[in-house]
């Protein structure tokens, strides 16, 4: 019986977030640098690889089995960039990393562009091993549009200027719980939950 996971991730946001989307598991979800497991290298061009290589590394590293999270902002206009590169978006065009320079960079860059299409993209991908032939693996994504200023103080990363027509809104005007119910992590956390029920928790 399964009792402990591992999260490849050393991001506080992200394992309460997930913490709480697990809970009905009755799983303890421990994160990967309270183990003094170091960031994997993350070397691909795709969410998907990028997620099984974190997640192999914290297994390994741990002997428990392992979650990993890869996420990221694509853009239509951009042919679906900044993808995988989005946490250090902002470093591109010499600003520091981070969220207030990551929405400031991709609002200079989409001054001029009328197209504002954009999906948050979260892939979530576990195994029970570093071996693992059969990982767990679970998308969700969010379609939206890029606001032209940022608005709302809920939330991280591009939620600000992450607008959903469905709610006339940014994620970051959205209460927490709303937004953790539409979000692509609130998605791909449920399609996860049922893959660990059907596949590891009989």
């Amino acid at each position: 019986m399964i009792s402990k996971i591992v999260l490849a991730s050393n991001n506080r946001g992200k394992l309460a977030e997930l913490q709480a989307m697990l809970a009905p598991l009755g799983v303890e979800l421990l994160r990967q640098g309270d183990l003094g497991i170091p960031e994997a290298e993350e070397p691909f061009r795709t969410f998907v690889e990028n997620a099984l290589a974190k997640a192999r590394h914290a297994a390994q590293a741990s002997g428990l089995p392992a979650l990993a999270d890869d996420a990221g902002l694509c853009v239509e206009a951009f042919g679906g960039l900044p993808g995988v590169d989005t946490a250090f978006y902002a470093t591109q065009f010499g600003y520091a990393k981070g969220d207030d320079t990551n929405v400031r960079a991709l609002l200079e860059q989409m001054a001029q562009v009328a197209d504002r299409r954009a999906a948050l993209v979260s892939t979530l991908v576990a195994v029970r091993t570093p071996q693992d032939p059969e990982p767990l693996i679970a998308v969700g994504r969010v379609r939206g549009e890029i606001a032209r200023e940022p608005v709302g103080s809920n939330g991280f990363g591009f939620d600000p200027v992450m607008f959903i027509p469905e709610f006339g809104q940014t994620f970051a005007q959205l209460p927490l719980e709303v937004k953790n119910a539409h979000s692509h992590r609130g998605q791909a956390a449920r399609q996860m939950l049922a893959l660990m029920r059907e596949r590891w928790l009989p």
